[in-house]
């Protein structure tokens, strides 16, 4: 069975040895890690160390070479990126993937439909169980865009939106999958600075009002230093560092290899 019960106590995912090597180039090697409900978790570096490989192998969407993850006292190592979905853990990419051909609000809708799956043959004949269910659906998400100041574009392709707009849509449709856990990769990406802020003030309002577990991908220092309790520093796909913002701040190591020496 790819997805299996457990034991880890108050974990909500646990991480043991996780290593991913495509053709000899080792991108992951031996993370690890211990993550706390409700905690917010920054994971930082220089380009090409690892950070979106991480996330990619947490989501399902790339098998690890060894290792295990443990989400919720569930292995799911080998399991599918939607089971994963299904199981509670949402992310964004980092460049953004939305679904072209559909408005905004179907690109919400669908992430919903995960929850409320509905019958071959009531879909078919258009039931009004059926019927009432999209109905659901269309009410839910026009709410969760309201919450984001989305509601008025919903009927417009969402490729149509601008580029900040866009998104915080990828963002409200993770939330969709009703996650407990949410997989951020940089967010902040293209933006300025008033967007940015604006998605900082975003990312605190969903882990408060949604009472989410957060992991965060950023190259936006100032932003992750100020958002997350807790930092780890990737270097060539393998810790260099963890701890609290100010004590990445004051490692050497990361000066050296992310931060860059001053003086």
């Amino acid at each position: 069975m790819v997805v299996s019960s457990v034991q880890t106590g108050d974990t909500m995912l646990e991480v043991r040895d996780l290593s991913k090597r495509f053709r000899g180039l080792k991108a992951v090697d031996g993370y690890r890690l211990e993550l706390l409900p409700r905690e917010i978790l920054g994971i930082i570096g220089p380009n090409g160390a690892g950070k979106s490989t991480v996330f990619n192998l947490l989501s399902g969407h790339v098998r690890p070479t060894t290792g295990r993850i443990v989400f919720s006292g569930r292995d799911i190592t080998k399991a599918s990126p939607d089971q994963i979905a299904a199981l509670g853990v949402g992310r964004t990419f980092q460049n953004i993937r939305l679904f072209s051909s559909m408005t905004v609000l179907q690109n919400v809708t669908c992430a919903e439909q995960l929850h409320v799956p509905a019958g071959f043959l009531s879909t078919i004949i258009s039931s009004p169980r059926f019927r009432e269910r999209e109905s659901g659906l269309v009410d839910a998400g026009l709410r969760a865009l309201e919450l984001f100041n989305l509601a008025e574009k919903a009927h417009l392709p969402a490729l149509s939106l601008p580029y900040g707009d866009q998104r915080r849509l990828e963002i409200v449709r993770a939330l969709a999958l009703r996650p407990k856990l949410l997989l951020l990769d940089e967010p902040t990406a293209g933006m300025n600075p008033r967007e940015t802020a604006e998605v900082l003030d975003l990312v605190r309002r969903i882990h408060e009002e949604y009472r989410l577990t957060i992991i965060i991908v950023e190259h936006n220092m100032p932003l992750i230093m100020r958002l997350c309790t807790r930092l780890q520093v990737l270097n060539y796909g393998t810790i260099i560092a963890e701890g609290s913002p100010e004590q990445v701040r004051n490692d050497p190591r990361v000066i050296e290899s992310y931060l860059g020496r001053t003086g």
